[in-house]
């Protein structure tokens, strides 16, 4: 009897403690966007264990934390669903640059560039902590380059098994979906054939087909088309990485490429997009030079060069690429990154071109370009080709979410593209504020629910009990991207708080240095592994 009543006591006093610490933590005074698209409404926001637990007007003396909004907007965290944060997270694991842009769950892994063992990603970050949360696809060029180098060929029964092996794997190791990059060595050589038996592996372990499409300029429809083909053969959504048009001959396009998405889902095709809110891209520089040329690496590029008449039919087709550009010259090319000579950073290849003592012409930029290739170095670029009222238009497409297609850049060190920085906050202060092209609800939805859905973070993106508690808060007012193409390194400014799993990360304004971030599983994860690939 006396120990019945000793329980007792004990569950009337864990009770008792569970009501006057109902919340973890009470977000009060709240201008609520949940993400949906819905109109704001005012609330409070109650949390616990990571999770958003209650909406309404809640008592705060029932919480361990209260933040007091004063009637700033309180919205989901913005996932970004396409970043390449391979390298740098492990070194930067903070991830400034994305959280004080309001980014609270990264998808990397993006243009068929991943880690092939994505085992071993997931746990090291988990076992060194990052700041926000962080989930990849299966890159298709990291593959085929594991199972067969950077040969311009198809590839054989064994090796084409191989790669299947290695995206069957990575799904179950937690993929999202598989990625390609068909601008890119060794993607590119790839035929359509081979991309859709990987996506149906893929496709069996619920993934999705991300892809950075063949072409963005004169034969954008195509590659659309070839995307498209992809999901509809493999049975898997399609989302269209950073949706744009590039080149002076091809601005206005837009509005037939949206009319070609319209198209695809009137017909029961899933397919969405993503888009950087900026006119300019930014990748190597290897993109200006014909893909056939870079097959077998850098050392096969300089023995082909080597060869008068190989260079000579190379120069002619990089002629042909920029004609087609509209351009009358290389001034578009801005060079971001350049580790072996610094002083090339923020100039363009005109500029670099004449700064080396050579006459202005297209030719001597040419030679400039190949020399500067033969460094065997990356070099990152920023591409000036795209128009405003592209970006504008594509903007408004409400199946086209907001993403980055940036990495955690060094603060100080390189000209990199601003995006980096401040792609949410131009969106949500130049676009949506300053210009009025969407509802702050509509920018919102596409940076939280959208892509939420289409990448199966079924817990995240939404303002609703159940969901983790990813949440940002900031004044409509004053939320403004600082990163400009010429002050590249500057945070966004106006993220008051940023919460990750329901642990504040920013606070007033400042980054804590906190980790609360979580590696986030496909739904491959969870599902039982299959004995064998499933066959072609």
């Amino acid at each position: 009897m006396k120990r019945f009543s000793f329980l007792a006591i004990l569950i009337c006093l864990a009770s008792l403690n569970f009501a006057q610490n109902k919340f973890d933590l009470v977000i009060k005074n709240a201008r609520i966007i949940d993400g949906s698209g819905n109109p704001w409404y005012n609330g409070d926001v109650g949390i616990r264990k990571g999770k958003i637990t209650q909406i309404g007007n809640l008592d705060i003396k029932k919480a361990k934390q209260v933040i007091d909004a004063q009637g700033q907007i309180v919205a989901p965290g913005f996932i970004d669903v396409h970043a390449h944060v391979e390298g740098s997270i492990q070194q930067i694991p903070t991830a400034d640059n994305f959280l004080f842009d309001g980014v609270t769950t990264l998808v990397t892994g993006n243009c068929g560039g991943s880690e092939v063992d994505l085992k071993v990603f997931y746990k090291n970050l988990e076992q060194n902590g990052i700041s926000l949360n962080v989930t990849s696809l299966v890159g298709h060029n990291s593959v085929r380059r594991e199972a067969m180098g950077s040969d311009n060929r198809e590839p054989t029964a064994t090796e084409l098994e191989k790669m299947r092996t290695l995206v069957a794997q990575a799904m179950r190791d937690g993929a999202v979906g598989l990625s390609t990059g068909l601008i890119y060595v060794p993607g590119t050589f790839a035929k359509t054939d081979e991309i859709v038996e990987l996506a149906k592996v893929a496709a069996e372990f619920g993934g999705v087909y991300a892809s950075h499409i063949r072409n963005e300029d004169d034969k954008v429809f195509n590659a659309i088309a070839e995307a498209v083909e992809i999901g509809k053969q493999a049975k898997l959504p399609v989302e269209i990485s950073h949706f744009k048009i590039t080149g002076k001959n091809e601005w206005g396009k837009s509005t037939s490429m949206i009319e070609q998405i319209l198209q695809y889902r009137a017909e029961g095709i899933d397919v969405t997009v993503d888009q950087y809110p900026y006119t300019a891209s930014s990748t190597g520089l290897d993109v200006l030079l014909p893909t056939w040329c870079l097959a077998g690496g850098y050392d096969s590029l300089n023995v082909r060069l080597a060869n008068p008449t190989i260079k000579a039919q190379i120069v002619s087709e990089m002629h042909q690429l920029l004609a087609k550009t509209g351009f009358g010259n290389y001034s578009y090319s801005v060079v971001a990154n350049c580790n072996w000579e610094p002083n090339y950073n923020g100039k363009n290849i005109s500029e670099i071109n004449i700064s080396r003592g050579n006459a202005a012409s297209i030719d001597n930029e040419i030679e400039t370009i190949l020399e500067m290739m033969q460094h065997k170095t990356r070099i990152q670029m920023i591409y000036h080709k795209m128009g405003e009222e592209d970006v504008q238009r594509i903007m408004q497409f409400p199946y086209a979410m907001i993403a980055s297609d940036a990495g955690i850049p060094a603060f100080g060190r390189g000209a990199p593209h601003p995006r980096a920085y401040g792609t949410n906050s131009r969106v949500l202060g130049h676009y949506s504020r300053d210009l009025g092209i969407l509802r702050l609800e509509d920018a919102i939805r596409k940076m939280t629910s959208l892509p939420a859905k289409r990448f199966n973070l079924h817990d995240r993106g939404l303002i609703a009990p159940g969901m983790a508690a990813d949440i940002v808060i900031f004044d409509p007012n004053t939320i403004a991207d600082k990163a400009t193409f010429e002050n590249s390194h500057a945070y966004a400014e106006g993220m008051s708080y940023v919460l990750v799993n329901g642990k504040p990360v920013i606070e007033k304004g400042t980054h804590n240095q906190a980790k609360p971030g979580k590696t986030l599983k496909g739904p491959g994860f969870k599902k039982k592994a299959k004995k064998s690939v499933p066959k072609p």
